[in-house]
């Protein structure tokens, strides 16, 4: 899409404010373009392809991923931002970026390192990615962390709105830190193209959840019937298409939600766009409120659907007893860590050996931070189970 036909209210990279460090233009991509392909290429977007979801990523092929989850919300956000005439590079980009500082085991690894971290600065998964993207990817000569456009870095920050509030929780110095040295308007909003992102998170992972909760058994179509939004579209998909099986069905009938949610998302956009007078980038981050959103009534049946998930699927009694096992191997390893740092790999131990028990838990919560879940279980086996000299 070429500047002149995007909205006046979209990002453009010719007006990007920049690097933190400053480096010569690429003759191939736009800043943002390139600032997506640096997330692509780093680490920690790699390991997110055995990171939980819902479900541990070696229980089946076929649920989500954190990757499959960032690459589906990458796809929704940038189709967002075109039908929005928004910069999709960077649309996309801060999708690809959102969950790179989520640890293992997905939200009962957060909760487990919440816990652990809570005498040494606490922990959030939010400000984990910021810190991967500017400090803890160790792939340039000149800086740490990835060196993105100012952008990229205010939307990975401010996706879900302004964080000046939260300064004072421990866990955001780290931002609070940066930002003196690098203005990232804390208290206002991100750009539309990060907005979008942040509700494509929601739209993806509403509509793979139920895909992923049906296929592993957890609850049937059946018993969606009587849920908002998900119900009336299986009832229509099944009039439409009365001979197909029922695997059909549900991959149709979320084919059919996610594209109502989306509609939903550019009718209310539009609305709030108008009714706010929204006319530059910069009303943008001045606004009273999100402007990319859902209307009042897809909140409403989200709401039902999620609590329709929640009570079926993130608190089944499987589901909790992955939960049990994955705090223990996380809780477990911290323990040992925090008292005997030598134990941990030569990078790490040299950044967890130190008397400061700040810094100590600090370097102990990123080393567990950045594992997959496959390594997690199999580093806490070595480290605990009997038959560790078989290992060594």
């Amino acid at each position: 899409m070429s500047q002149t036909e995007r909205a006046p209210y979209a990002e453009t990279s010719a007006t990007s404010r920049g690097r933190r460090f400053p480096e010569d233009a690429s003759r191939t991509r736009t800043a943002f373009a390139r600032d997506r392909d640096r997330i692509i290429h780093c680490t920690a977007f790699r390991r997110l392809k055995e990171k939980t979801q819902v479900f541990v990523a070696h229980e089946g092929d076929h649920y989500r991923t954190r990757l499959t989850h960032s690459l589906e919300v990458a796809q929704i956000a940038r189709s967002l931002a075109h039908a929005l005439r928004l910069d999709e590079d960077l649309a996309e980009t801060v999708a690809l970026a959102h969950d790179l500082g989520h640890p293992p085991f997905g939200h009962a690894g957060e909760d487990e390192l919440q816990a652990r971290m809570a005498e040494w600065g606490g922990f959030d998964h939010n400000v984990q990615t910021f810190r991967v993207v500017t400090k803890l990817e160790e792939r340039y000569p000149r800086y740490d962390g990835l060196n993105l456009s100012w952008e990229t870095v205010e939307g990975v920050v401010k996706h879900n709105g302004p964080v000046a509030h939260r300064l004072d929780e421990p866990a955001w110095r780290a931002i609070a830190d940066y930002a003196q040295g690098w203005d990232l308007r804390l208290d206002s909003f991100a750009s539309l193209e990060a907005q979008a992102a942040a509700i494509a998170d929601d739209i993806a992972y509403n509509n793979h959840d139920v895909d992923d909760g049906v296929q592993a058994g957890l609850f049937t179509l059946d018993d969606l019937r009587d849920v908002p939004l998900i119900g009336p579209i299986l009832r229509q998909t099944r009039q439409d298409w009365p001979d197909v099986d029922q695997r059909m069905i549900r991959l149709e009938a979320v084919r059919r939600m996610i594209g109502v949610m989306i509609e939903d998302v550019l009718a209310e956009t539009e609305r709030r766009l108008a009714q706010d007078a929204i006319r530059s980038a910069e009303d943008v981050r001045a606004a009273r409120r999100t402007l990319v959103a859902f209307s009042d009534g897809m909140l409403a049946d989200l709401g039902v659907l999620r609590a329709f998930l929640f009570e079926r699927m993130y608190r089944h009694y499987r589901v909790n007893r992955t939960r049990s096992q994955a705090r223990r191997v996380l809780g477990e390893m911290f323990q040992l860590f925090m008292a005997d740092p030598s134990v941990l790999p030569p990078e790490w131990s040299a950044k967890a050996t130190t008397d400061d028990p700040h810094k100590r838990a600090r370097a102990v919560c990123d080393y567990i931070a950045g594992m997959t879940d496959r390594y997690a279980i199999e580093e806490h086996r070595k480290l605990f189970s009997l038959d560790l000299a078989l290992d060594l």
